[in-house]
């Protein structure tokens, strides 16, 4: 998913570090009667985080890469970069990728079939795990919202979307459109209003605020008129962008009120798309879980008090809680599920 801090709830174990000794991660057969190992990789548009697990979801070894979203990177380098994730992971936990018995791989911007696919067939050459999946990051967040349980998922970081899931398994998403089209609430968006609100504070159509010293200093420019030279620049990317929206939120904190109106605005934006999708899945009576991921979500109440309004407007009993577990330790859960049901099929 794009851009999201959390990290793995309590419970489920320490990261163990790497030894002295560089592992050998050529290809050896793995041994049957040795503990499952059991990878989960969830990857955005900022990094790539590789989880490697035992059976019983005691995480072993993590690994950081760059951004593997291929709608952003492309195949290659999106591949590239969670086969250096993985590689970490494998390090830290002092194991051989072909020990790994089941892979599930989440990927923001694989939502095309055809996108999904290309991305198994590089995955495959790259990581040589025979048993791998390839979903989206929606995919494994919503797993990890609710533990598998029906409910709904949230991710605003560098993007946004919403999913969710009924008790009859029919499965909704909203947004996840990207930044021309869509991506209300998320990173790029707050970020682009912040810059909107600079530009407007400037030529004197809109109310003073702190952004524009913040965003000269974020865009490294002498005065707010020397901003459009920085951000259509042909080396501006969108992750860079949506990093300006930590100092919009941060303003927001310290009570910018220009700021504030934006977060607030991201709240109500994310309530939006979670109120479509309780509606699609008829689940407006029921009590359940909407799960919230991603950097926006350091706003804190700034940003969660007119989400929860707006949702509970739509769905009374709902509650918003974080996720159970974090995308990747989810991804790593759902790999054990897989080697599960090829158990039970064969």
């Amino acid at each position: 998913m794009e851009g999201h801090p959390l990290s793995s709830s309590p419970g489920h174990g320490h990261t163990m570090k790497a030894r002295r000794e560089p592992t050998n991660l050529s290809h050896a057969p793995r041994d049957l009667h040795a503990p499952l190992i059991l990878l989960g990789v969830d990857g955005g548009g900022t990094k790539t985080q590789a989880v490697i697990t035992d059976e019983d979801g005691l995480t072993l070894g993590e690994g950081l890469a760059g951004p593997s979203n291929p709608l952003r990177v492309g195949v290659s380098n999106a591949a590239a970069a969670v086969r250096e994730a993985v590689d970490r992971a494998c390090a830290a936990a002092d194991v051989r990728r072909t020990d790994i018995a089941s892979a599930e791989i989440g990927l923001a911007g694989v939502r095309r079939a055809d996108l999904k696919e290309r991305m198994a067939d590089a995955l495959g050459r790259a990581l040589g795990i025979s048993s791998l999946t390839v979903v989206t990051d929606a995919d494994i967040a919503l797993y990890g919202a609710t533990g598998g349980k029906p409910g709904l998922v949230l991710i605003a970081g560098t993007g946004s979307i919403c999913c969710g899931k009924n008790a009859r398994r029919k499965h909704v998403c909203a947004g996840g459109w990207g930044p021309l089209a869509g991506d209300e609430g998320s990173g790029s968006w707050i970020a682009r209003r912040g810059l909107q609100a600079v530009a407007q504070a400037t030529d004197g159509r809109g109310a003073a605020t702190v952004l524009d010293e913040a965003a000269c200093q974020y865009f490294n420019v002498a005065t707010p008129d020397d901003l459009s030279l920085a951000i259509y620049a042909p080396s501006m990317t969108n992750e860079r962008i949506a990093g300006f929206a930590r100092h919009v939120i941060e303003a927001a904190a310290g009570r910018d009120a220009v700021a504030g109106v934006i977060v607030a605005d991201a709240g109500r934006e994310l309530a939006a798309a979670a109120a479509t999708v309780i509606r699609k899945l008829r689940i407006e009576r029921e009590r359940f879980q909407v799960a919230y991921v991603g950097g926006v979500f350091s706003a804190g109440e700034l940003v969660l008090a007119p989400l929860r309004a707006g949702v509970k407007r739509v769905a009374p009993q709902a509650f918003l809680a974080p996720p159970q577990l974090s995308p990747a330790v989810a991804a790593a859960a759902m790999a054990r599920e897989q080697i599960r049901r090829l158990a039970l099929a064969g």
